[in-house]
């Protein structure tokens, strides 16, 4: 046995369907499209979403709710968090960039300070926004807000 003589094994090769060739290969007229309908057609393709004409998901499910493109996005931090932030670096003014290099905020995120937590440091806090209960449990240990 050499290269000249190699051969692929008993009908494991067969000839590919050459559609549209004539009514005497039997595979003429209709190419194996079948009569009438889109289907049959050149040019054909499925939309997505179609459903063979029955009414789409998308058009028979309700729409609800509205996003609103004004809306802005806050990272709240606690004071529980502020409270260990201080503590570990020894900190009595914490800005964005304590919180940054800390790891709780990512370099575009605006922070909301809320009132999780206790504070037993007075802390001058900056940031874009705080709740009315976090604002007092700050001025009340005497620190200041400073609102970005």
């Amino acid at each position: 046995m050499d290269l000249s003589n190699l051969q692929p094994a008993l009908g494991s090769v067969k000839t590919r369907k050459r559609v549209g060739r004539g009514s005497g290969s039997g595979l003429g007229g209709t190419a194996t499209r079948g009569h009438k309908g889109a289907k049959s057609r050149s040019g054909y393709s499925k939309k997505i979403g179609f459903e063979g004409g029955q009414m789409p998901i998308q058009r028979r499910l309700p729409k609800f709710g509205f996003k609103n493109m004004n809306r802005v996005e806050y990272k709240a931090v606690n004071l529980s968090v502020l409270e260990t932030l201080a503590t570990a670096n020894n900190l009595t003014k914490i800005t964005l960039d304590d919180l940054r290099a800390a790891g709780y905020l990512k370099k575009s995120a605006k922070v909301k300070i809320l009132a999780n937590g206790a504070l037993t440091v007075k802390l001058d806090v900056e940031a874009h926004a705080f709740s009315k209960a976090a604002e007092e449990a700050i001025t009340a240990l005497g620190g200041t807000i400073v609102k970005l």
